[in-house]
């Protein structure tokens, strides 16, 4: 027998929070249309942060996360489209932009780019 556990969500950009029984062999994201229930989320695969929550409380095991790089995992966020609960849970969802300039920030050029300033011609 699959257990089962209790997760709660709570959606930040439509302010509302949601109970739900997740099986532990099935994606939270999956469980969660089943229910009715819409959350955030673009590619299904893993590969990007439009579905990313912080965990607050409780354990996920996501092994197809590559949208996360280990030092965000380790900081407790979790993409729901390959997560499995491993223990009832309580999570967050994020901003996109916001989890993306976490993993990626310090790759690109920091500071808002000024509009009307010339590029260098070389």
């Amino acid at each position: 027998m699959v257990q089962t556990h209790t997760i709660r969500v709570h959606n930040r950009q439509t302010g509302t929070s949601y109970t739900l029984q997740v099986p532990e062999d099935r994606y939270i994201l999956h469980t969660s249309e089943h229910h009715g229930i819409e959350l955030p989320f673009s590619c299904r695969n893993g590969a990007c942060t439009t579905c990313a929550v912080r965990v607050l409380s409780g354990e996920v095991y996501q092994p197809e996360a590559i949208g996360l790089s280990p030092d965000l995992r380790k900081q407790g966020y979790a993409l729901l489209c390959v997560s499995y609960a491993r223990s009832d849970l309580e999570v967050e969802t994020q901003d996109e932009d916001e989890v993306y300039e976490l993993q990626f920030g310090q790759y690109f050029g920091k500071g808002k780019i000024k509009a009307g300033l010339p590029l260098d011609e070389d």
